[in-house]
């Protein structure tokens, strides 16, 4: 057997996500664990103020400061970071993620203050209605893991559907204040640099069972399980595989626009 190769990171955060409310609002939805080398991931708090619980807007602001230290991290967040190929066929848009989110932004402002993901469903703001989707219309990851829902499939249990549309912006947001500090895998390439922190999509219910910690909240715990499995993973030498799944030449080039879940085999 050979050596267990020298981990790739030395911190790593999960992110359970909410599309809940506006961006601004403080959600007992948001949970963010971080693990620091070999400890367990402990859960960060917001930073002091009157809201008890993380906004999407503070978390995208600390991961910037986060983020912009010289320490390779490891951040996984349980919402799509693309949509289906199907989604870009329909609306004419180039196969490219960069303008993807920016394409989504001027449709979708999910950002701005005040604005809940429903007011730009229900044509109160935005222009969401121009960019549209099918709930049949599914990603090959979300086919391969035979549990994940169609980022389009809104309003039932288990839904990514709000956060997703919630979240998407502020994907943007990173991009642009991180630059090439941060990795957006796979957009950026299946390979993640040396050095570098890495932003990635997850899907706690996959691991859940095998980090289960008790007395916390069904969102601490898929938080806590993303950080966890993250640290496993790279620590125990398998994180390379799962950046690299087997796909085809045809399924790979598509999942380099639509977005890969890590640990789908």
């Amino acid at each position: 057997m050979g050596a267990i190769p020298r981990p790739a990171f030395s911190r790593y955060v999960g992110i359970d996500y909410s599309g809940a409310e506006t961006p601004t609002s403080s959600l007992k939805g948001l949970r963010v664990y971080l693990a620091e080398g070999s400890h367990a991931p402990v859960e960060v708090p917001p930073p002091p103020s009157p809201r008890k619980y993380w906004t999407r807007r503070g978390i995208a602001e600390w991961l910037v400061q986060l983020l912009s230290e010289e320490k390779p991290t490891l951040v996984g967040i349980d919402h799509a970071f693309s949509f289906p190929l199907r989604y870009f066929e329909i609306h004419h848009l180039e196969p490219d993620w960069p303008s993807f989110l920016d394409d989504f932004h001027a449709h979708w402002p999910t950002d701005e203050d005040n604005t809940y993901v429903d007011f730009v469903r229900d044509g109160l703001a935005g222009k969401g209605s121009a960019r549209g989707g099918n709930a049949r219309w599914r990603r090959i990851t979300e086919e391969r893991s035979g549990l994940a829902k169609s980022v389009f499939h809104f309003d039932v249990p288990g839904s990514v559907a709000k956060s997703t549309h919630a979240g998407l912006p502020w994907l943007r947001y990173l991009r642009n204040h991180l630059g090439r500090r941060v990795h957006f895998w796979p957009y950026d390439g299946w390979d993640i640099p040396g050095g570098c922190s890495a932003l990635v999509e997850v899907y706690p219910s996959l691991w859940r069972g095998d980090f289960l910690i008790k007395g916390l909240t069904p969102d601490q715990q898929d938080a806590y399980a993303a950080a966890a499995w993250l640290q496993s993973a790279d620590r125990g030498g398998s994180l390379k595989d799962f950046l690299n799944p087997r796909l085809s030449p045809s399924e790979r080039a598509v999942a380099e626009i639509e977005g890969w879940i890590l640990g789908i085999g």
